[in-house]
């Protein structure tokens, strides 16, 4: 299966709705001397300007102004290179994950799979989300809004997957009527990880939950230093597209290669020579979702 496909364009567009601008808390100066003086100050030229970051994340506070433009294009610009590289780096620690992912202790009794919460057991992402190549190399602040959004992301990817389970699914209809005492391991019928209900599908499918998970694990002294919040509507661009991202994959993602096994107790005497698995279970080899 393909791996997470996120739609970045649509976190630039959630950005620009928050309608931010620059500089932050801009007030033109009114009345004499400062008003004049503050109109005085710009030549003509300047107040000819061309956004060249398309579409904007950042709107001048005055328009046109050559000098603010110039302003929202550099800022905008590594606002979206940071939120291009955060969505590479879940992609990247979505990838890494699905490698070492593996169902465990399911119950097979027939043709159903049976898994309670917890039974899809994976790496946490928010130390592959550090460690990806798109982000490795952060400092300082940008670290540290990194480590935000890897810790948001990983506790909502989280709580989805402690609370998968597999709900009975006819995963093996050859164990239905097996003959002889033990059912060798064998994969199951693929289906999509939809299929395997989670209580807690509304943390990764909804940028709310994702971007409040981010916006908690951000340090309280950035959240201080910036009155306009652009950090929240970074996140919120950043969830926007994850979430989205982490709706296709669900339906598109197949479960395979669960090799379930167990046996037959009908073959004990009185000898009944073909009878449906009880009590079975399964390999827990990662590989259930790579494919």
């Amino acid at each position: 299966m393909p791996p997470l496909n996120p739609i970045k364009i649509l976190g630039n567009l959630k950005f620009l709705s928050h309608s931010l601008k620059l500089p932050v808390q801009f007030k033109k100066p009114q009345g004499s001397p400062a008003g004049k003086q503050y109109g005085d100050a710009w030549k003509p030229e300047d107040h000819v300007a061309v956004p060249k970051l398309i579409p904007p994340w950042f709107m001048p506070a005055e328009v046109p102004n050559k000098a603010y433009q110039e302003t929202c294009d550099t800022i905008g610009g590594n606002f979206k290179d940071f939120h291009d590289a955060m969505i590479d780096a879940v992609v990247f620690a979505h990838n890494m994950w699905k490698l070492q992912a593996k169902f465990t202790g399911l119950q097979v009794m027939a043709v159903s799979a049976i898994g309670k919460p917890g039974c899809l057991d994976g790496p946490e992402l928010e130390p592959l989300i550090k460690n990806a190549p798109t982000c490795a190399a952060f400092t300082g602040n940008k670290q540290k809004h990194r480590d935000a959004v890897a810790k948001g992301v990983s506790k909502c990817f989280k709580s989805w997957q402690g609370q998968v389970t597999v709900p009975g699914l006819p995963w093996y209809p050859a164990f239905a009527a097996f003959p002889g005492p033990m059912a060798p391991p064998m994969p199951n019928i693929p289906m999509p990880l939809i299929t395997c209900i989670s209580a807690k599908m509304s943390d990764i499918i909804t940028p709310n939950a994702l971007a409040s998970a981010m916006d908690d694990a951000l340090d309280g002294g950035l959240k201080d230093k910036d009155p306009d919040k652009q950090y929240a509507a970074l996140h919120d661009g950043i969830a926007t597209v994850l979430a989205l991202a982490f709706l296709m994959w669900l339906p598109s993602q197949q479960v395979m290669l669960v090799l379930g096994k167990g046996p037959i107790p009908t073959f004990a005497p009185p000898y009944v020579p073909v009878g449906p698995v009880v009590g079975g279970d399964n390999l827990p080899i990662p590989g259930h979702l790579m494919a």
